[in-house]
Order: structure tokens, then sequence, then C-alpha cells
């Protein structure tokens, strides 16, 4: 084990960010309050896309294993 595992040594900001719980939370740098606004066209291509590869994938087993859907 390095020196620094186990040692409370402050972050950049110079909050030590070490193993105590001194009685706040995670977030101590006050970014809780920000929105993440919405969701743009981007996101929306990248859930498309990941559907898209999902139902490939799905498709792709059932042709391997000579699933069908009827019987």
């Amino acid at each position: 084990m390095s020196d620094t595992h186990g040692a409370h040594v402050p972050d950049q900001h110079g909050e030590d960010h070490g193993q105590a719980n001194d009685g706040h939370a995670h977030d101590a740098h006050g970014h809780a309050d920000e929105a993440l606004g919405p969701i743009d066209w981007t996101m929306w291509g990248a859930g498309v896309l990941g559907v898209v590869a999902a139902l490939i994938i799905v498709a792709g087993f059932a042709l391997a294993t000579d699933f069908s859907f009827i019987a």
C-alpha cells in the first residue's frame, strides 16, 4: 500500500476527503442546486441508437438459437 492510501490528504480545493465522516454530505461543493437542463437531440439520438443496437442483438440471438415466437 502506498503512502496516500488511508491518509487524509486535502484535495485541490483544500477540502479533506478522507475516510472520516464529519457529518456533511458527499457533495460539499454546492453543486446540488444546479439543474441538468433539457435532453437535447444528441441525447435522444444516443437513446434511439441504443434501442436499435439492443434490437439487433436480440434478433441475432433469436437467429443463432433458432428461437421462434410462434410454436
